[in-house]
């Protein structure tokens, strides 16, 4: 008797607690629960008719994981106040927002399980019919020639978040799923000493022995699931420092030594080949080693990174290495640097240069010379350390998280050859950003959201230039900041936009990516990295938290949902971006390094041809050197006044071999690197040369799609939204069975009105790829909408 009275009492008892658990509940989680249910009760239906819930089962998750963190968040809202207030953006509302945070979550989730519900609902009842989701194989996708590759033999667009709730062990399927993504790294642990599973500066001892303990958290990383390992050259030893005083000395931001500096550079090497030997053929290194965390050096004076004290004068060695440099670039001869230089050194080594350098050098022989030198010692330090990879383990991808904005912006005084790097490593590595919204910070223009939803430019131009240097590399984006960035974030962000961008880079060669950052504990709370106060320059770790994914349900879900689409057509993806690139815009480096715009006026010309319908391109003297000339058949030069005699060289080679170019106008080319006059001038050859007199971008514009007239699409798309500019990226590519794929995106603010017809008048039916629903030849696009669609001729 006594026994029934205790399990009566405590089944009483444990209803009692779920009742009042229940009614503790807040009106949004029982709604969002309930619809929870509604959403499990459609996948048993859906699954009894062998229909794919694979997007369903990652709204469900992310559903679930929202709710038990906006539950943390409102447990815990004087930690949730901290964390808005280490970004000064929202600091002066934490209190009030992160009262609202939770209910926030809550409203998100149900919107996703709406959205998730209606979708499937469609499905069963035939209004639609969805492809069934391509997942990433995380234990065997490989690297391929160009792509990686599912075991099932279909490519592959592996994701996941760069740093990742550091502590968690990469086994906990909680932290590593299909959801978040499963990609094994040791590259976590930002701005702490030891930096987890990432190959440091510390892992070699004085004695020249390796640090047991760190090399084992290198070995421990299971041999299970593919990933990438991370060179972290943020620090350098005491040791070192009491060794060599020069040592941070021309140190940068991510970099915290100097590359030139002889004992670094022997600890590095054999903490490569170490490391390299202990790690080769494993997993983890399927997505490559990462060489550098955006390296950039600024060697300019008043450049914004001169508050972190970067480039702050240079090294003994750095500068005995520019005056061999120089000995080499003027045959010895001391009388002509000083004439080109307006100097009087006695020899070359009494050559002194002040560094950081007057921006008001720029354009002049010094200023030239320094940054051509700059580009050159920081790809020697890049080959170093490949080269000792290669030597124990000459199978490894590698690759370099390279900085985008020291591409695109006009600067290029920070070192960084985008040419050469990518020449250099066996994969393309970077990590492209966008802006979704205007930037939070005041100082930064956002003039370009009076055109676009979204700030796409930057990354677009990124991803063009890079696969035209390496068309055959696989294209990592090491850190994405699609989501947000230190310049921008919106916690009611757009999930059309963040569709929008991952398609689109993804289009553009992105072949993975590792987005920017996932940092909830299983728990809800937030890693341990952001527990506690920080002193974190900003942007940095304890700012990036506030309305990030983090907070977001609708967009980690929405991230996610792209990347199932994404693979599941990925043979498709991969058709549409194999287009040539008939157009190609010359680029010099020479130009860049001299002119005060280059970049800025090169982007203008890009931007006003890239809603043509065609792949753009870029062609260097390298390209045309090395790679075959008939994939494309015109060049424009635009505003690229200094040229080597080399480059001058390879376009005139060009013309011969009966390639066409566009001049702009007589200005470009005339001169050398150091701003000498150029006797010689472009002739036509075998070739075509269209030489104009200051045109404007829209001549050269009509002009140069006039000569790829013959290379334009088969399927024609005209667009309409009410603007003067267009905002419709469009690409189409013939299949095998004589149909096409067309795929568009608006990245502009307005609804546009498509057409679509064939070149030939002949009749055609379209049908939307990702429903299977017929579409009609005119229709509306909506504003960062993505449509893929199958056109065939109508027999």
């Amino acid at each position: 008797m006594k026994n029934v009275f205790v399990k009566y009492f405590v089944i009483v008892s444990i209803m009692t607690a779920l009742i009042s658990c229940e009614d503790n509940k807040s009106p949004l989680e029982k709604e969002a629960l309930d619809k929870i249910d509604r959403l499990e009760s459609l996948m048993k239906e859906a699954k009894g008719k062998s229909i794919d819930v694979t997007r369903e089962e990652t709204v469900l998750w992310f559903s679930k994981e929202f709710i038990k963190f906006a539950n943390w968040d409102e447990a815990n809202k004087e930690a949730i106040e901290k964390l808005f207030g280490y970004e000064r953006y929202y600091a002066p509302n934490k209190d009030s927002l992160a009262e609202m945070l939770p209910d926030f979550e809550r409203r998100k989730v149900i919107e996703i399980l709406d959205n998730g519900i209606a979708e499937l609902k469609k499905e069963l009842s035939g209004e639609i019919k969805r492809r069934p989701v391509n997942k990433v194989d995380w234990q065997n996708t490989k690297a391929a020639d160009n792509m990686f590759v599912n075991s099932n033999g279909k490519p592959s667009f592996p994701y996941d978040y760069f740093s990742k709730t550091v502590g968690q062990p990469l086994t906990n399927t909680d932290v590593y799923n299909d959801h978040l993504g499963a990609l094994y790294h040791g590259g976590e642990n930002l701005y702490e000493v030891d930096h987890d599973r990432a190959i440091n500066s510390f892992l070699l001892n004085e004695d020249g022995t390796f640090d047991d303990e760190g090399i084992k958290k290198l070995t421990d990383i299971p041999d299970t699931n593919i990933g990438f390992l991370y060179y972290w050259d943020m620090g350098i030893p005491e040791w070192v420092e009491k060794r060599e005083p020069e040592v941070r000395k021309g140190r940068s931001l991510f970099t915290g030594f100097d590359i030139d500096n002889p004992l670094a550079r022997e600890v590095w090497g054999k903490i490569i080949r170490h490391t390299g030997e202990l790690t080769k053929g494993k997993k983890v290194t399927e997505l490559g080693y990462v060489f550098a965390n955006e390296p950039h050096w600024y060697s300019e004076k008043d450049h914004w990174t001169y508050r972190y004290k970067e480039m702050n004068g240079i090294s003994s060695y750095t500068l005995n290495k520019f005056r061999t440099w120089l000995k080499n670039t003027y045959k010895g001869n001391i009388n002509e640097l000083n004439s080109n230089w307006g100097t009087s050194f006695t020899d070359f080594d009494a050559v002194a240069i002040e560094i950081p350098m007057e921006i008001s050098l720029r354009g002049t022989p010094k200023w030239y010379d320094w940054n051509r030198y700059h580009m050159g010692r920081t790809t020697e330090w890049f080959k170093f350390n490949q080269d000792n990879l290669h030597a124990v383990n000459p199978g490894a991808n590698t690759h370099i998280k390279l900085f985008p904005r020291t591409f695109y912006e006009d600067s290029r005084s920070h070192g960084m050859d985008f040419e050469a790097l990518t020449e250099l490593t066996t994969m393309i590595g970077h990590d492209a950003k966008t802006l979704g919204d205007p930037s939070i910070r005041p100082h930064i223009n956002s003039d370009w959201h009076k055109k676009y939803a979204y700030k796409w430019d930057g990354m677009a131009i990124l991803h063009d230039f890079l696969e035209s240097v390496a068309p055959d590399k696989i294209n990592v984006n090491s850190e994405s900041h699609f989501l947000s960035s230190g310049q921008y974030r919106k916690l009611d962000m757009r999930t059309s936009y963040i569709r929008n961008v991952y398609w689109l880079a993804t289009l553009m060669g992105m072949d993975a990516n590792m987005g920017w950052f996932w940092a909830r504990d299983p728990d809800g709370s937030p890693e341990d990295r952001l527990e506690g106060d920080l002193n974190f320059f900003d942007p940095g770790l304890g700012g990036a938290y506030a309305g990030s994914n983090n907070m977001q349900p609708h967009i980690t879900n929405e991230v996610t949902q792209v990347m199932f689409d994404l693979n599941s057509f990925s043979e498709e993806i991969i058709a549409l971006r194999k287009q040539p690139r008939p157009l190609r815009l010359f680029y010099s480096e020479t130009s860049a390094i001299n002119t005060p715009d280059y970049m800025t006026q090169t982007g203008k010309l890009y931007k006003s041809l890239f809603f043509e319908g065609l792949p753009l391109g870029f062609v260097t003297k390298n390209i045309i050197e090395k790679q075959d000339n008939a994939l494309w058949n015109t060049v424009v030069v635009y505003k690229t006044n200094y040229v080597t005699d080399a480059e001058f060289e390879s376009l005139q080679a060009y013309l011969n071999n009966g390639g066409t170019v566009l001049l702009d106008s007589d200005k470009s080319l005339s001169m050398n690197e150091y701003g000498k006059e150029r006797s010689k001038k472009l002739k036509a050859g075998n070739g075509k040369l269209i030489t104009l007199k200051g045109a404007d971008i829209s001549k050269i514009k009509e002009l140069a799609l006039a000569e790829v007239a013959d290379q334009m699409p088969e399927v024609v798309i005209e667009s309409n939204s009410g603007e003067d500019f267009k905002t419709i990226i469009s690409r189409v590519v013939k299949q095998e069975n004589g149909s096409y794929l067309v795929n568009l995106l608006n990245v502009g603010h307005n609804t546009a009105k498509i057409k679509l017809s064939l070149k030939s008048g002949t009749p055609m039916t379209i049908q939307n790829l990702m429903t299977s629903v017929p579409v009609s030849s005119e229709f509306d696009l909506a504003s960062e909408e993505v449509l893929l669609l199958e056109v065939k001729v109508k027999n």
